[in-house]
C-alpha cells in the first residue's frame, strides 16, 4: 500500500511497524486542527495495510506533543468563536465534539497494537492522546502534565474514561486536580508508562517491543485481543467478557492462523499466519464500530 503525506506528521514502515511521528518541531508538535485530521486520517490507513503489524506514534524535536496551540490567545478553547467551516465541521446537534476525543476515540477503535515512545514535553492533548495506546515508554527528558485546571477548562479526549482505568482515580484526581507537571520516574511509579530510557536508547526500545509484537504473532489475534481488552474495560460484568471470550476464541479455533500456529510450535518452526486484519476478522462484532455521540 502507498505511503500516505501529511501536513502535520511524518509515516514511515519499514519491517512491519509503522512509525507516525508528530512533525511540528518548531511548535513543541502542538496540536491543531489539521493534526486531528491527519491522526485520524493515518489510523485508517494502518488498520487497512496489512503490512502493518505494530503503531509507534512519538514526536519531532525536544517535545512529545506541548498540548493544543493557543496561537487564537483567549479564544483557543471557544468552539462557537472558531471559522465557521472549522466549528459546524464538529457539530453534532448543539454540542461541538472536542476534537482530541475524535482522535483517542479513533485509537480506541484501532485493530493494530499501538506504543507511545514520549521523547519530550507531553502536557494538555499531548498527555491523553498518549491514554489509549496500549504501551508508553518514556524518555527519561520526558515531562507530563495534566493542565487542564491551570488553563480554566476541563481534561478532555475521554480522558475521564481512559486515565482511571491506566493509573486509578486517585492518582487521576490528583494529576488533575493539581495540573502540577512531573517527571518520567513519576509516571512509572504510578502505571502510566511500562518504562523509563535514555532519550538515545527510547526509540530503539519502542521498535524492539514492536518487533517482538511483529515478529511472533498472528495479527488477526492481536487486533481480537487489543479490541476485547479495550472494550471489556468497561464491562459491567464478567459474563460479558465471557461471552465475547467465547465466540472469540471458537472463531480463531478454526481458523488457518491456528492450524499454523499449532503446527509451527510441534514442527520447532516459525510461523506464517495467513489470515489478515483486512480480510479475516470475524463477523459477530463491529470492530470498527462506535455508539453515536449525542
Amino acid at each position: 500500500m502507498p505511503a500516505p503525506s501529511f501536513e502535520t506528521l511524518l509515516y514511515d514502515v519499514a519491517d512491519g511497524v509503522a512509525t507516525i511521528t508528530l512533525n511540528r518541531p518548531d511548535k513543541l508538535n502542538a496540536f491543531t486542527a489539521q493534526m486531528r485530521d491527519d491522526l485520524v486520517s493515518v489510523f485508517d490507513h494502518t488498520d487497512a495495510d496489512d503490512a502493518v503489524r505494530a503503531v509507534i506514534v512519538t514526536g519531532a524535536g525536544r517535545a512529545f506533543c506541548a498540548g493544543a496551540d493557543l496561537s487564537s490567545g483567549g479564544k483557543t478553547f471557544d468552539y462557537a468563536a472558531r471559522a465557521e467551516e472549522a466549528r459546524e465541521a464538529m457539530r453534532v446537534g448543539d454540542v461541538y465534539r472536542d476534537g482530541g476525543g475524535v482522535v483517542t476515540l479513533r485509537m480506541f477503535r484501532s485493530l493494530k497494537p499501538i506504543l507511545g515512545a514520549i521523547n519530550g514535553a507531553a502536557v494538555g492533548i499531548g498527555m491523553t492522546m498518549q491514554l489509549p495506546m496500549d504501551m508508553r515508554l518514556a524518555s527519561s527528558e520526558a515531562r507530563f502534565g495534566f493542565v487542564f485546571a491551570r488553563r480554566g477548562i476541563t481534561p478532555e479526549a475521554a480522558s475521564s474514561w481512559f486515565l482511571p482505568r491506566l493509573v486509578g482515580l486517585q492518582t487521576a484526581l490528583e494529576w488533575c486536580c493539581t495540573g502540577r507537571i512531573f517527571g518520567a520516574d513519576e509516571a512509572l511509579s504510578r502505571g502510566l508508562v511500562r518504562s523509563v530510557h535514555a532519550p538515545a536508547d527510547l526509540l530503539p526500545a519502542a521498535r524492539a517491543l514492536a518487533r517482538e509484537i511483529a515478529d511472533h504473532t498472528a495479527p488477526v489475534s492481536i487486533a481480537l485481543t487489543r479490541q476485547m481488552m479495550w472494550r471489556m474495560a468497561g464491562a459491567s460484568h464478567p459474563m460479558d467478557a465471557h461471552r465475547l471470550d467465547s465466540r472469540a476464541i471458537q472463531s480463531r479455533g478454526r481458523s488457518a492462523d491456528a492450524r499454523e500456529g499449532v503446527s509451527a510450535f510441534l514442527d520447532k518452526r516459525t510461523p506464517t499466519y495467513p489470515d489478515t486484519v483486512s480480510g479475516d476478522l470475524p463477523d459477530f462484532f463491529d470492530w470498527r464500530s462506535e455508539p453515536p455521540f449525542v
